[in-house]
This record gives C-alpha cells, structure tokens and sequence, in this order.
C-alpha cells in the first residue's frame, strides 16, 4: 500500500517537473532587408549640349623684323589704336639711304648714256643714208657704203648693252626702295598694338618679333563638336553664346569644318558674333549652347 502511494507520487512529480522545464520557442532570423533599386543609367540628359571655346578674330599676327638694324624710333605703344598703313616704328635706314642715292645716280649717268647713243645712231642713220644715196649716183665706193652700215650696227649693239645696263641699275635702285620700306613698320590693318618688344636703340635681327597687331573685330567663336553634329550644324544658323557673364549673346555660324579629326572624334565650328562687341575681348572664353543632335 504504501509502495503503491510512494510510486503514485513519483509519477506525478515527474510529470511537474517536466512542464515546467519546458522553454518558449526562439523567434526566428530577420529576414534582411530589399536592397534599393539601382540608379537607371540611362536617365534623360539636357535637351542642350554646351561647347565652350576662344574668342578669335581673323586678323591678328605678329609683325616682325625683315632686316637687320637697328630701332630707331617707336611710334605707338601697347593699347594704341591703329589705322591700316599708320607707321608703328622705324628702324636705322641711314646706309640703306646712302646705298640708294648711289643706285639712282648710276641709273641716271647710264640713262644719258642711252640717250647718247641713241642720238648718235640717228645721225649715224643720216650718214648711212647720204652715203647710201650717192652710192646710188656712183659718187661713193661700195667700201664706204659698208663702213657705213657697219658703223651704225655698231653703234645699236652699244645702245642694246647701256639699255641693259640701265635695267640693271634700275633693279637696283628698285631692290633698296624694298630695302628701305622694311625699315619702316607699319600696322598691317586697323586694330589696336595688342603687345610691344621691343624698346627704341635696341638692335634686331631679320625675324625677330616687333609688335602684335589684333584687329577688334568682328569677333568670332572657335569650338569643337562630336562627330554626330555632322549635317546638324549649317552656315548661317544662330546660336546661344555667354561670355563674360552675358547670356543674352548670340552668334551666326560661318563655317563648319568638312572634315572629322580622328584623334578626337570631333568637328571645327566657327561662329561670327552677332551686336556690339561690347566688354568682349579677343582670347576669352566663351560658352556655346546648342540642341542635341
């Protein structure tokens, strides 16, 4: 009987202890998070297409020395204005002068020369002529007919070597009339003295840079494009242009380049700005808007 109990006890216990080690069930992992959606590549782009490039303008060079000398005098400085012709410097022109004085006085002495001559053959014509005549009436021997002749032959042959003589000294003098404008540097076309070298006293050498000469107008811009512009762009279509903080500009397209440069993929444009220059100078940069093509 009191097995029975103890046994009745035991199972009972175990049972309590059983429920009450149990344990609550573990929450299961997070699941981890969607990733968000990458960015399309292939997003829209601006409908416009900004080139940017150097304003330019077609005339603008460098003069240099075609001689060697000396810089006698300068004329104008940086920042002048200039009309085309305007004499900007001069260069030492003293034995250039010298030179040429001598050259004309030779052409003039071998000049009377030639007019000597040709004098003396028209009176050598005269005797030829008489002498000829009374050949004719048997009061002459043949041999003073030909002494005649020749004499005049003679005389033209004279004539032909001064006349040569007189084209050469010519040549000459006209060499050291070219001679003696190289010592005269005048602007090329009307613009202003961009920049000076070189300082009055200083000697130069034939090449040597003297002024830099820009015209003020008209101005253009120089930009490049991609090749697919390509028939895009025509001579005489308008475009949007900002420089120096104007972005109401706008410019004419005057050339397009025929041909694509392989290194770059790209095309030369040229476009003439239109209105008044205003505070536009040679050498900035300007912004070009176009469409996409």
């Amino acid at each position: 009987m009191h097995k029975q109990l103890a046994l009745i006890l035991a199972a009972t216990l175990a049972l309590v202890l059983s429920g009450c080690s149990g344990t609550e069930p573990v929450a299961s992992a997070a699941k981890p998070s969607t990733p968000a959606p990458a960015a399309n590549p292939s997003a829209a782009m601006p409908d416009e297409f900004i080139a940017s490039g150097p304003i330019v303008v077609e005339n603008q060079v460098d003069i240099a020395a075609q001689r060697d000398a000396m810089v006698a005098a300068i004329h104008f400085d940086t920042g002048a204005s200039v009309r085309k012709g305007q004499l900007l410097a001069e260069l030492d022109s003293r034995q250039v002068n010298a030179d040429l004085e001598a050259a004309r006085a030779r052409a003039r002495s071998i000049e009377a020369d030639v007019k000597h001559w040709e004098a003396e053959i028209k009176a050598l014509e005269a005797d030829e002529y008489r002498v000829s005549e009374m050949h004719k009436a048997g009061l002459s021997t043949k041999q003073q007919l030909d002494h005649a002749e020749f004499k005049t032959q003679a005389d033209r042959f004279e004539l032909e070597r001064e006349s040569e003589n007189l084209a050469n000294a010519r040549a000459t003098v006209r060499s050291l009339e070219l001679e003696l404008e190289k010592t005269r540097i005048v602007a090329p076309f009307d613009g202003i003295v961009a920049r000076r070298y070189v300082r009055a006293g200083e000697r130069v050498a034939s090449g040597d840079r003297l002024f830099w000469v820009t015209a003020t107008g008209p101005m253009r811009v120089k930009f490049t494009l991609p090749e697919q512009y390509i028939g895009k762009v025509t001579r005489g279509a308008e475009i949007g242009v900002t420089a120096a903080g104007e972005k109401d500009r706008r410019a004419k397209i005057v050339q397009v380049s025929p041909v694509v440069d392989p290194a770059s993929g790209t095309i030369e444009v040229v476009a003439e700005l239109l209105g008044p220059a205003g505070e536009l100078r040679p050498g900035m940069t300007a912004q070009v808007t176009l469409p996409k093509p």
